[in-house]
């Protein structure tokens, strides 16, 4: 199969065959377990890197046991708290490219736990190699193996953990697969995307982060633009009042405003949740000194109708209101 033969293309029942088979390894790695067990109970055994036992032809190192039983060891994926330190860092350095770089999907499944390793026990050590690494790993998230695209989303979120902002200029690739990763049909595959996404907006500063999420709201796939939706909503409220006030609450309404009529239930959620959020930070906006206020805002804008109605389009400040004042009603409600 080839590795750059696009994931969504693969038949349906390729795609489950793959997903579906168990590894039979000599050397487990940090990899997969739930998908397998969920799925492909009933399946049979397939040896990977091994030759067959009973005579069967093998494809490209993949040979199918039917007859002849063999031990049974399924890979699995370990959680970053559960990983171990490398033995020899200076080794692993070494060696870590090549394995990045290799045709074995199972080396390149350890090289990038390896990854996973050093980001989270030495990531001093890999900064200077940072820059060769992720593109590799980025390489790996267009895999079309299960085992190497979700082993290549955990090592994500764990770069996103270990180097926060150090990876801002190499960071839209890496998002760019995040968000197709995380729009796709394959539920572990999505659900691990989903959990990288949330590290990336934890521990990536928002003022570097928004910006690259906003061309992907205007994105043309509309599962890509809800999840960026939902990115630019968790990663503002970590701007804080005096971080928003710098940022330009203006521009954060104008965008909330925009996927407030996107085509999918979880672009609209998280653009009412957005800003259900400004609002809130606008009235504190408000409690600041008398100075402070005339210096940030014109007396005629001082309410958060009057700001929204000097900000948007009649119609786009009629629907922001509605959402914010249904919402403030039944804050009302459910507290009489």
């Amino acid at each position: 199969m080839s590795a750059l033969r696009d994931l969504n293309t693969i038949p349906g029942s390729e795609r489950k065959n793959e997903s579906c088979s168990k590894g039979v390894l000599t050397k487990p790695f940090a990899g997969i377990a739930t998908e397998n067990h969920e799925e492909c109970q009933k399946k049979n055994s397939v040896s990977l890197g091994a030759p067959s036992t009973n005579g069967a032809p093998s494809t490209n190192g993949e040979a199918v046991v039917n007859a002849v039983e063999v031990p049974n060891t399924e890979v699995e994926y370990t959680e970053s708290e559960n990983l171990n330190d490398v033995e020899d860092v200076d080794l692993s350095l070494k060696t870590l490219l090549t394995g990045l770089d290799s045709k074995d999907w199972v080396l390149l499944c350890e090289a990038l736990n390896t990854v996973r390793r050093l980001s989270i026990f030495h990531k001093e050590a890999m900064l200077d190699t940072l820059g060769d690494v992720i593109p590799l790993v980025v390489r790996s998230l267009k895999n079309p193996r299960s085992a190497v695209c979700k082993t290549a989303i955990m090592t994500s979120a764990d770069i996103f953990n270990a180097y926060n902002d150090s990876i801002v200029d190499s960071l839209d690739p890496l998002l760019l697969q995040l968000l197709l990763k995380s729009s796709q049909d394959k539920r572990f595959v999505c659900e691990a995307a989903e959990r990288a996404l949330v590290a990336m907006t934890t521990w990536v500063s928002p003022t570097l982060l928004l910006p690259m999420l906003q061309p992907y709201l205007k994105h043309k796939n509309p599962r890509i633009r809800a999840k960026a939706s939902m990115c630019f909503c968790r990663s503002v409220p970590r701007l804080g009042v005096e971080g928003t006030k710098a940022y330009g609450i203006d521009k954060l309404i104008q965008v909330a405003a925009s996927q407030l009529s996107d085509q999918l239930p979880e672009s609209r959620e998280a653009a009412r949740s957005l800003l259900l959020e400004l609002q809130t930070v606008y009235e504190k906006f408000q409690n600041l000194s008398p100075t402070a206020v005339s210096e940030e805002m014109q007396p005629e804008v001082d309410s958060w109708e009057n700001f929204c109605q000097s900000k948007l389009s009649p119609l786009s400040a009629q629907a922001v209101l509605r959402v914010t004042n249904i919402s403030r009603e039944g804050l009302v409600v459910g507290s009489s």
